[in-house]
C-alpha cells in the first residue's frame, strides 16, 4: 500500500463528487487553473515560489491504486461506472510555472495547469498543499537570510515541524531560500543538503563533567567539533574549555565552535567571545540557537553580538508569525472560454496569464506586469512550460542551482523590499488586455 503522501485520496471529498458530476454530464473539455496568492501577509514584501518539483512529481505519478478504487466503490458515494473510469486516469496535461526560487507578488500565478477538466480539478487540493507549504517556509527563511547577512544559517526545525513531510520539505525550502544546511539527515541524503549538528544537553549530562563530555565528543569528531556550553554555567564552561582546546590543538584536533542555546544570547556571546579571545582561542566561533527568527537575528546583528552562525527552527519551519498564505487554485478558462470568479473580496483575473518583470538597468527589480499569455510586455516573462503530455520537458535542476536562482533574486530586490520590519509597495501593473478580458467576462455574466 502506498504512503498517504503518495495516495490520490490525499484530497478533499468534493474533488471526487465534482468529478462524478462532470462524468455524468460528459464534461471533459480542457480546463485552465492557476495557483496564486491573493495578497501578501502583513509585513511581507515578497514571496518565494517553492514546491514545483514535488508538484510535478505528483502529476507524473497520478494514478488510483486498486485498493483506493475498491474503497471508493465500497463507500457508497459513487457510481460503479464512475469508479471504473478512474482506473485509467492519468495526468495528460501541460504545466506552465515560475522557476522555483523566483520572487513573486500578489495575484501573480506561479503555476498553471492546462488539462482535461477532471484531471485539472482532481489535483487542486494536493497542488495547493505542496506549493503553499514550501512557499510559506521559503518566504520566511528568506527573511531570516536577509537579517543574517552572510552568517551561517542552519535549519534546526525537524523536531517541532508539523509532521514528517513538513520536516523534510521545510529543510528543502529553507535551503532554497539561502540557508546553508540542515540538521535533517534525510534531507541531506535526498537532496545533498549539507548536514550540520552539534550535541544535545543530554550528552553533557551523561558525563561526570562537562570537560569529559567535550573531550570525548571532540575525539570522536575531530573534523567537525561544535560544543554546547550552556548546560550549567555558560561562561564557566568557556573558561574551562580553554586548556582542553590548546591540548587538543597540539594533537591536531581543532574545536571549531561553541554553541549557545539559552539565556540572553547577546550577553553570553559577548562574554564568551572575550573569554575565548583572551585565552588565545580566537579561532573558535560562536553559534547560537534557541527560538530564533528574523527579528531575533536582526536584533543580534544590530547589537553587534559576536555570533558567527544561527540554528533556526520552530519559528521558521512553522512560519510562526504568519502561518498561512491566502492562496488559491482557480479556474481561469474552460472549453476555450475565459472564466472569472467575482465573489466579494475573492475576485480573480480571467484567462491564461503571464508575468513580465522589468529591471532598472542596474540589476534591480523595477516592477512587474500581469497580462494575458501572448501579450508581449517590457521585461522578461517569468512563467515557462515545464510539462507537456503529463511529462516533464526536462529534468528538475539541482537544488544548488535553484538556491542560486533565489539568492540572485534577493540581490535584485530594491533596498526597501529587503526590510523585514515594514512592508513597502512594489509596482505590479495589470495590463490593459487583461482588464479588457475581465470586462468582457463580466458583461457575458450580467
Amino acid at each position: 500500500m502506498r504512503s498517504s503522501e503518495e495516495s490520490v485520496l490525499l484530497t478533499d471529498l468534493y474533488q471526487l463528487t465534482m468529478l462524478q458530476a462532470y462524468f455524468d454530464q460528459g464534461m471533459e473539455e480542457t480546463a485552465v487553473f492557476e495557483f496564486f496568492v491573493r495578497k501578501l501577509p502583513a509585513g511581507r514584501n515578497f514571496l518565494v515560489a517553492c514546491g514545483l518539483e514535488m508538484a510535478l512529481d505528483f502529476l507524473e505519478d497520478l494514478q488510483f491504486s486498486a485498493d483506493e478504487l475498491a474503497w471508493l466503490a465500497a463507500c457508497g458515494r459513487f457510481s460503479p461506472r464512475f469508479v471504473e473510469s478512474l482506473a485509467g486516469l492519468r495526468f495528460t496535461g501541460e504545466v506552465q510555472a515560475m522557476a522555483e526560487g523566483t520572487l513573486f507578488f500578489a495575484d501573480e500565478p506561479i503555476l498553471r495547469v492546462v488539462a482535461p477538466l477532471r484531471e485539472a480539478q482532481l489535483v487542486e487540493s494536493r497542488i495547493i498543499n505542496l506549493l503553499h507549504f514550501q512557499t510559506l517556509v521559503a518566504s520566511k527563511a528568506a527573511r531570516v537570510r536577509l537579517a543574517a547577512r552572510d552568517r551561517l544559517l542552519v535549519d534546526f526545525g525537524l523536531r517541532r515541524a508539523h509532521g514528517a513531510e513538513a520536516a523534510l520539505l521545510s529543510a528543502r525550502a529553507s535551503f532554497i531560500a539561502g540557508f546553508d544546511g540542515s540538521s535533517n539527515l534525510l534531507a541531506g541524503m535526498r537532496w545533498d543538503i549539507p548536514a550540520y549538528g552539534t550535541m544535545a544537553h543530554s550528552f553533557v549530562q551523561t558525563h561526570a563533567s562537562e570537560l569529559a563530555a567535550f573531550e570525548h565528543f571532540a575525539r570522536s569528531h575531530p573534523a567537525a567539533t561544535t560544543l554546547l556550553i550552556d548546560t550549567y554555567d555558560t561562561e564557566a564552561a568557556a573558561r574551562a574549555l580553554l586548556a582542553l582546546a590548546h591540548r587538543l590543538r597540539a594533537e591536531g584536533i581543532v574545536i571549531q565552535a561553541v554553541r549557545l542555546d539559552s539565556g540572553n544570547l547577546d550577553d553570553h556571546a559577548q562574554r564568551v567571545r572575550a573569554i575565548l579571545d583572551g585565552g588565545g582561542a580566537k579561532e573558535i566561533r560562536i553559534f547560537a540557537s534557541g527560538n530564533l527568527d528574523e527579528y531575533a537575528v536582526q536584533a543580534l546583528h544590530y547589537a553587534a553580538a559576536p555570533i558567527d552562525g544561527f540554528g533556526v527552527g520552530t519559528r521558521m519551519n512553522t512560519s510562526a508569525d504568519q502561518p498561512y498564505l491566502d492562496c488559491a487554485y482557480k479556474l481561469q478558462e474552460y472549453a476555450g472560454v475565459a472564466r472569472r470568479k467575482r465573489s466579494e473580496g475573492k475576485a480573480t483575473w480571467p484567462g491564461r496569464k503571464q508575468v513580465y518583470r522589468r529591471d532598472d538597468g542596474a540589476g534591480q527589480m523595477a516592477g512587474d506586469t500581469l497580462t494575458l499569455e501572448g501579450d508581449r510586455q517590457p521585461g522578461r516573462p517569468l512563467l515557462a512550460t515545464v510539462m507537456r503530455g503529463g511529462r516533464r520537458l526536462a529534468a528538475s535542476p539541482p537544488l544548488a542551482e535553484v538556491r542560486a536562482h533565489a539568492l540572485r533574486g534577493f540581490d535584485a530586490l530594491p533596498p526597501a523590499l529587503r526590510s523585514i520590519d515594514h512592508a513597502f509597495p512594489y509596482d505590479v501593473e495589470v495590463a490593459a488586455p487583461l482588464r479588457e478580458l475581465a470586462q468582457q467576462v463580466d458583461r457575458r455574466r450580467s
